[in-house]
């Protein structure tokens, strides 16, 4: 399968508790191009394991670029940013926070994380095109490992 810009398929993996923002995002990434696999997860544990290839997905491709909350139950994004940077297979996966959170703390300590980039939800828009912009953006400037 290839992208929208021809490099090799990407997919996404939605790490999000929320159902709505689950639907919302999806809706709005499919609304706005983007037709690769979109997976999700209701907590950084879930996350992990589908990274790991023990989720209900089976093995996600290795480009899968990760959109993450942060506030979410059992494992949040800032547990699941230690685990994936302390996991050598899987410390080199791209990484977006998509949160409610504006305190400068969390954006502080996201980016401490080495992510790409930190969205906060209000300021994506309630259709969430910027985000899909962002991505499509992303995925035509460099090649995912």
């Amino acid at each position: 399968m290839m992208s929208l810009t021809g490099k090799s398929a990407f997919s996404i993996l939605l790490i999000e508790d929320d159902d709505v923002a689950v639907e919302a995002a999806t809706r709005s990434l499919r609304k706005c191009g983007l037709d690769q696999p979109i997976y999700t997860a209701a907590n950084g544990a879930e996350g992990l394991a589908a990274l790991r290839g023990n989720g209900p997905h089976g093995v996600l491709p290795k480009a899968t670029i990760v959109l993450l909350d942060l506030n979410m139950p059992v494992m949040n994004g800032f547990e699941f940013l230690d685990a994936l940077r302390a996991d050598t297979a899987l410390r080199s996966r791209v990484v977006f926070v998509l949160t409610t959170s504006d305190a400068d703390d969390d954006l502080t300590r996201a980016y401490h994380h080495c992510i790409a980039g930190y969205m906060v939800k209000s300021a994506v828009g309630n259709q969430l095109a910027n985000l899909a912009n962002l991505l499509k953006s992303y995925v035509a400037a460099i090649t995912l490992a």
